[in-house]
């Protein structure tokens, strides 16, 4: 690949149907000209601290991510080169000894709640999408999520929303909307929004095959 990827960033927060945006997008190009990177994969390396640590990290705070590690992988892909992704263990609570390979691709899609916080990963994109969705939506969202596939009580889902999910959302990622070329409402929902983002990618991906 010699041109340079068009890089999107898909951000929003939790339950705002960031990931189902990124996913339809995703899914509508063959895979050899495209990949999906979560910014999930790069929550820190916590092996050095006991379990009883970890169990105290709070992922919805910017500090969390390892983007030092993202933005170099960013650039690597950028640059032509494959990149070894961390796999993150949520049950250890810690970056797992697996790697997944990926090679360089006309298209990256970055998604995350946190990815357009950092100016240098900004600064890596071409498009910028924040997907909002209305902060109850997002709880039920939150709430059906963490009960049937984690098996979460009601009662720590909602305490985990109401003393960390929440004020990190209005802290650190409402206010990176202002940095979004596009804005989504209604997440995944939203085909009118999905189908033009597809359009937009199918024409600049057209126009590197004609350079």
């Amino acid at each position: 690949m010699s041109k340079k990827p068009i890089v999107i960033g898909v951000a929003g927060g939790t339950g705002s149907g960031k990931t189902t945006v990124a996913k339809e997008i995703f899914y509508q190009f063959n895979e050899q000209s495209i990949v999906l990177i979560e910014q999930d994969a790069y929550y820190k390396d916590q092996s050095h601290l006991s379990f009883e640590e970890r169990l105290e990290t709070n992922y919805d705070h910017p500090l969390a991510f390892d983007n030092d590690l993202l933005l170099e992988h960013l650039q690597l892909l950028s640059a032509g080169k494959g990149i070894k992704k961390p796999v993150y263990d949520y049950k250890a609570h810690t970056r797992s000894n697996d790697v997944i390979v990926i090679e360089p691709k006309d298209v990256i899609i970055v998604e995350g709640i946190l990815i357009l916080e950092d100016e240098r990963l900004r600064d890596m994109m071409d498009i910028k999408l924040f997907v909002d969705a209305d902060a109850d939506i997002r709880i039920i969202r939150r709430l059906v999520r963490d009960i049937e596939d984690r098996g979460r009580s009601i009662e720590s889902v909602i305490d985990q929303y109401t003393s960390v999910v929440r004020p990190m959302h209005l802290q650190f990622i409402e206010p990176t909307k202002r940095y979004a070329d596009v804005i989504v409402p209604e997440g995944g929902q939203n085909r009118v929004a999905i189908d033009l983002m597809v359009t937009k990618i199918r024409t600049i991906i057209e126009e590197k095959a004609i350079l």
